[in-house]
């Protein structure tokens, strides 16, 4: 998700004078946090994050003429997902419009939710743990993280399956997004 407020910068000592993209942007960000809470129905598991909020220029005793958002949402619903859309634009605009601001929202198609096909996981589990024995494999709980493994899945019966990269000793328990991450080469 990425969304444009655009107002008049000033100087902070004259906010009268200018529309505050920054209370705007925070406003909307406020906002949208009340699209799963509210709007989702709560059976269907959906994340809506920020992380990234940027001005241009400026400093600390100026309003910017523009911010920017960029965040993401994750549903486990198609259905939901396009419903989700509308209502970001929806409230991102009708909040910017009665702070005399504007939003420019542009939604980027993310990975589709990856289904993996029931007969397919249950002969690479029974395999798998032939292979490695029963207590190396397990279930783990549904995760709101996204794969482009997906596109395949979409097409054809699938499996997505993760291989542990741990040992004994917990030197590799490092997240892939964390700097500290590495693979033990011989997992």
């Amino acid at each position: 998700i990425y969304i444009e407020v655009k107002g008049k910068g000033g100087h902070g000592a004259l906010p009268h004078l200018t529309v505050d993209t920054v209370m705007v942007a925070s406003q909307i960000i406020i906002a949208l946090q009340t699209l799963v809470s509210r709007s989702a129905n709560p059976l269907i598991p959906s994340v809506l994050t920020f992380g990234k909020i940027n001005t241009e220029g400026g400093a600390t005793n100026v309003i910017p003429e523009k911010v920017t958002i960029e965040g993401t949402f994750r549903t486990m619903d198609e259905h939901w997902r396009k419903a989700a859309k509308l209502k970001i634009n929806q409230i991102t605009s009708g909040i910017a419009t009665s702070f005399g601001a504007e939003a420019i929202v542009n939604i980027i198609d993310g990975y589709p939710m990856l289904h993996n096909d029931l007969e397919q996981t249950a002969i690479v589990k029974s395999k798998a743990q032939d292979y490695l024995g029963m207590e190396n494999v397990i279930d783990i709980p549904q995760r709101m993280t996204s794969e482009d493994f997906a596109y395949f899945a979409g097409k054809l019966p699938c499996v997505f399956y993760r291989l542990g990269t741990n040992n004994e000793n917990n030197d590799y328990c490092h997240s892939v997004h964390s700097p500290h991450f590495d693979v033990d080469q011989r997992c």
